[in-house]
């Protein structure tokens, strides 16, 4: 079976390298990461992740801007977004809900919990 990908678009570093080792460390999935999210729909479209992991707040790009960019387009609109936030009020996951995504983790996130998101957006997708 060939690895599912991954993207995590977050703006800090120690975050994203977490992320990747313990996403990578099962065997299961290629995880590409993205500090600005500026360039985040061509480089969306180059890697072709089965899902996406994107924080909301981010410098010059947020999280928002990058969800309506990739809902108006038809490569990548069909793609399963999970939002990351230290955000966590019943406004920022209604907004976030409102725009398409399939889960909404608050920072700090458990590994267990980052990973059942994965598992049940892909599952979802017909992927797992």
């Amino acid at each position: 079976m060939s690895k599912r990908k991954v993207m995590v678009i977050d703006d800090e570093a120690n975050f994203l390298e977490l992320v990747k080792i313990n996403l990578e460390h099962t065997g299961k999935y290629e995880v590409q990461t993205l500090m600005d999210a500026r360039d985040a729909l061509s480089r969306i479209k180059a890697f072709k992740p089965d899902v996406i992991l994107l924080d909301i707040l981010m410098p010059k790009t947020d999280g928002v801007e990058v969800c309506r960019s990739l809902n108006a387009d038809p490569d990548a609109n069909r793609i399963p977004i999970i939002t990351l936030s230290a955000l966590d009020t019943d406004k920022d996951k209604l907004m976030m809900y409102k725009l398409g995504v399939v889960d909404f983790l608050v920072k700090p996130i458990e590994i267990s919990d980052l990973m059942n998101g994965v598992e049940k957006a892909l599952r979802n997708k017909g992927l797992a």
